[in-house]
């Protein structure tokens, strides 16, 4: 079939019927106003400005008449296919009128007889209300003057109007050699439609087409595009459960249906999707999800041209409320209307990938070819023909017959067990026998021992379980056979912070703690690798990654709930009390590793302690590190860094070590005297009286906040500052490994101070990510910022950057600069973009995380100069702050502050918390106006806030 199909000519495409066209455009009025300008100013230059009035006035009567019909309840399809035939009649009548009036011949001559017909997505009799309009002026053998002055003429009127218009002027030739040489020409010709002209061009050159390119090229096309389409893929981030989307190149987007079109009419000869039912190569209900998912991707992509008011793909999150809004999908249940429009979506995209595995390997079947457009790399499979009461055919795994799902419930998961251990596809066949026999997944499977067995062994065993678990997702099995797992599948979090839904998150989740425990990330997260193979219970980490989201969107806590999921769910799992117990813990707790390495003092000794409390257990504590880990770098690119990495595992060490009994008094009084050794053994260009002398200027927490080699450094920027009696040293220095540069400033410490340096940070376009702040012995402030690009992320390595950051430092702490002021002119795409959401303000005042300070922690939408109008509040309160802890998840800011009060004690009087809450809360509203919400006064708590960070 694909290297020797005999090319049928191609049947006219079928009408679509478009009530009251005159409405929209009416061509007969249109020639008569047309005549009328003529006859009023003749063909000189004076007709020029007429016309392009005329047709402006036309153009945009049409377009509001189709935005009208679409915006009171049309369909997509509608919407294109409307815009098309208004685009149609337009070009139509100015080329009538270019040739008639503008260069009339009475007499042309073959050559100057040409056609035009329309390529691309308007080839297709689509045209979304921004996209662009792609013309083919088709020749019969070369250019003539007359005709050259038609297309330039016509192509300049079209620009005045506003058009974006795309262009190619070839001879039949022309276009068949360029065709066979390229893809993508030769797809423009696949598609083309006669627009114009008197036909026998465009008639000559579908015929030629078919004969000289198509014939003996199904598999070369087939393969490009695909090749294609992978390529895309790739660019947009392989997935298509992204929560920004793009309608059109996005995987599961409008581009992969036209992919399939373009293989079908290839391939088959065919002008429609629903015509591969006839060919047997899609099923009734096949095609119509086809239809379906296309309306549906039609709409939202029109909704979001008529939206931003231009050629748009990219449904970012500022868009998706009012295009769901447009749609229909309002707030219900406790889900926002956006979240609903949003699972809609990726239901569809779902649905495409499904449409697109199926039509590729009817391709497959027909060719009798080894599988070349499976989505999914195949893996060698041993080459029988049964493969545990199943068939191997086009080597994937098939069922015997029809029925074998529906009579046999438990060969659903048997399906994916047995193509899981043996390393092979599932056939597509088989994908559509399941789809048919989902119902037969009851409760009466979901109790079945062997069944659940198998899914556990799926789940834990030595092959990679993401690969088996995304197409049992694919196939609908998961949410059948876990109905709690099927209430996440497409779940969207509304935030900037999470890239996937949460299905998709829990499978790249399961993913790395594959890659982690099979050695293939020992390089990027040596801790976990290391780690992970002292770990006892492997079957309770591996079922507490697939549960620790899994009650995501019932709003609540979704630890707390998804813990109770886990109690009735793992003994069905066939899990032990002991690993049910486990789980549900693991997910109670999954995200209190990062809560406190991120948002806690660690050197603060109480903060180690009251995590170890809660873990308990040197056992639990691996496991959590794992989790937490895989968990954070499933989230999206990016999410996972150096900084992370090393604030995980120094909770992970300092837990260890407190484990062991190595923080007691004592203990942390030897550390102090082995730091200070090590020390003195670094700093050789120190004589004995100034390493001592240096040894008096700092307090005891100071020697264990730092490794030697940051001591060391520090010890000669003191030495130097002192030695030059400077009252400001700033020093910067890069730290790859946690993507950080670590500033260090050195300054007569006064009220304020901490304020007024995150005021030039952020002025410089830094983020603070972590601050410790010291008082020395002498009065002077040791303040240690790590900071990173707000721009870029990462290290801030650039020498006019840091050269920047330190002038503008001296600036601000001289009074030179004001950073109220610069920051006022500094405006960011992040800022923007952030206004779309909405953070409650929040401030949770703790007096029972530290013995020695007030913890407190601030929540709300993340902007330019928030931290510097926090620390600002608290330095008007004259609270000393101590240390900070700086987190910035997408749109949400959380910052941790330890301060205590002006006699450098903890705050315990209400009147004055009362206080510091309403000033913070203040500080968090948006300049714009927007107004903190009234909220009662918070005591100090007497535990540390339970707050569900974003991971």
């Amino acid at each position: 079939m694909l290297s020797a199909r005999a090319a049928a000519p191609l049947a006219p495409p079928k009408p679509h019927t478009i009530p009251n066209k005159r409405a929209i455009i009416s061509r007969r009025k249109l020639s008569g106003e047309l005549e009328a300008l003529v006859a009023e100013h003749g063909t000189g230059d004076k007709l020029r400005p007429a016309l392009i009035a005329c047709l402006r006035r036309t153009l945009a009567d049409g377009r509001e008449e189709v935005r009208k019909r679409f915006e009171a309840g049309g369909s997509g399809e509608d919407c294109v296919r409307e815009n098309c035939y208004l685009a149609d009649r337009l070009i139509g009548s100015l080329a009538d009128f270019t040739v008639l009036h503008i260069f009339p011949t009475a007499n042309p001559t073959s050559g100057e007889v040409f056609d035009i017909s329309a390529t691309g997505g308007y080839g297709r009799g689509e045209l979304a209300p921004a996209s662009d309009i792609d013309l083919l002026f088709l020749l019969p053998y070369k250019r003539t003057p007359r005709v050259e002055q038609v297309v330039e003429y016509m192509l300049y009127i079209l620009w005045d109007l506003g058009l974006k218009v795309g262009h190619a002027v070839r001879s039949v030739d022309e276009c068949i050699r360029q065709s066979k040489a390229d893809v993508t020409i030769r797809t423009a010709i696949l598609e083309s439609r006669y627009l114009w002209g008197p036909g026998k061009l465009f008639a000559e050159l579908r015929k030629r087409f078919d004969k000289d390119v198509v014939i003996g090229t199904g598999p070369e096309f087939v393969e490009a595009k695909l090749a294609e389409r992978d390529n895309r893929h790739l660019k947009m981030g392989d997935s298509r459960y992204v929560l920004e989307p793009n309608l059109k190149d996005g995987k599961g987007g409008l581009r992969d249906l036209q992919t399939l079109f373009w293989i079908a009419k290839y391939l088959y000869r065919v002008e429609g999707v629903d015509e591969l039912v006839g060919k047997k190569v899609l099923m009734p209900e096949e095609a119509q999800r086809f239809a379906k998912a296309q309306n549906f991707l039609w709409t939202a992509r029109c909704h979001l041209h008529y939206l931003t008011g231009r050629l748009e793909d990219r449904m970012t999150f500022d868009v998706q409320t009012s295009i769901g809004a447009r749609m229909g999908y309002t707030d219900h249940a406790g889900t926002k209307g956006v979240e609903r429009f949003m699972k809609h979506y990726f239901l569809v995209a779902k649905d495409v990938g499904d449409l697109t595995r199926i039509f590729c390997a009817a391709l497959e079947a027909e060719s009798k070819r080894p599988p070349k457009f499976n989505l999914l790399r195949l893996a060698t499979v041993a080459r029988r023909k049964d493969v545990d009461g199943f068939v191997v055919d086009g080597e994937r795994l098939n069922a015997r017959d029809e029925r074998q799902f529906k009579d046999k419930p438990i060969d659903m998961i048997r399906l994916f067990h047995t193509a899981q251990i043996n390393d092979i596809d599932v056939h597509p066949n088989a994908l559509r026998s399941i789809t048919r026999s989902l119902t037969a997944i009851g409760p009466k499977l979901r109790s079945d021992p062997e069944a659940n067995r198998l899914f556990l062994d799926i789940l834990t065993g030595m092959k990679d379980p993401e690969i088996t678990l995304r197409r049992m997702n694919e196939a609908g099995v998961m949410a059948r056979f876990i109905p709690d797992f099927g209430r996440v599948v497409a779940q969207m979090q509304y935030d900037m912070y999470h890239v996937y839904t949460v299905d998709e998150h829990t499978l790249f989740a399961l993913g790395i703690l594959h890659k982690i425990a099979a050695g293939d990330l020992v390089d990027e997260l040596p801790l976990s690798s290391e780690v992970i193979h002292k770990v006892v219970s492997k079957r309770a980490l591996y079922v507490a990654v697939l549960l620790h989201d899994i009650a995501k969107g019932r709003g609540g806590d979704h630890s707390v709930l998804g813990a109770r999921v886990a109690e009735k769910l793992c003994p069905r799992l066939g899990l032990t009390a002991e690993e049910t117990e486990t789980v549900a813990w693991l997910v109670r707790w999954h995200l209190a590793m990062s809560h406190t390495a991120f948002k806690r003092d660690l050197e603060d000794e109480k903060t180690v302690r009251d995590f170890v409390a809660l873990v308990q257990s040197p056992e639990r504590l691996r496991l959590l590190l794992v989790l937490t880990v895989a968990d954070i770098r499933a989230v999206g690119p990016q999410r996972w860094n150096n900084w992370k990495a090393a604030l995980l595992r120094e909770l992970y060490n300092r837990s260890e070590e407190v484990m062991s009994g190595g923080m007691t008094v004592e203990g942390r009084g030897r550390r102090i005297q082995a730091a200070q050794a090590a020390l003195r053994d670094e700093l050789t260009d120190f004589d004995d009286a100034a390493y001592e002398h240096h040894k008096t200027l700092g307090y005891p927490a100071y020697w264990l906040a730092f490794d030697t080699e940051t001591l060391a450094h520090q010890a000669r920027i003191l030495r130097g500052a002192e030695r030059d009696k400077r009252e400001l040293t700033v020093d910067t220095r890069i730290d790859r490994n946690r993507a950080v540069t670590e500033v260090t400033i050195y300054a007569s410490d006064h009220h304020g101070l901490f304020s007024r340096l995150a005021g030039a940070f952020a002025a410089s376009g830094a983020d603070i990510v972590d601050a410790r702040i010291f008082t020395m012995t002498n009065g002077m402030a040791l303040d240690v910022f790590s900071v990173q690009d707000a721009g870029a992320g990462g290290a801030f390595e650039s020498g006019d950057k840091l050269a920047k950051l330190s002038v503008m430092i001296e600036r601000v702490l001289s009074g030179q600069l004001k950073p109220l002021q610069e920051l006022a002119t500094r405006k960011t795409s992040h800022a923007s973009r952030t206004r779309v959401f909405h953070v409650p303000p929040r401030v949770l005042i703790d007096n029972a995380a530290s013995t020695t300070h007030t913890v407190i922690e601030v929540n709300g939408r993340d902007r330019p100069g928030l931290l510097y109008d926090l620390t600002r509040a608290l330095s008007n309160l004259t609270l000393q702050i101590s240390s900070a802890k700086i987190s910035t998840f997408g749109e949400k800011a959380i910052d941790v502050f330890y301060v205590k009060d002006v006699f450098g004690l903890k705050v315990t009087h209400d009147g004055k918390l009362a206080k510091i809450r309403e000033r913070l809360l203040h500080a968090l509203a948006d300049p714009s106006g927007e107004a903190p919400p009234p909220a009662p006064v918070k005591r100090a708590r007497t535990k540390a806030a339970e707050e569900e960070e974003p991971a």
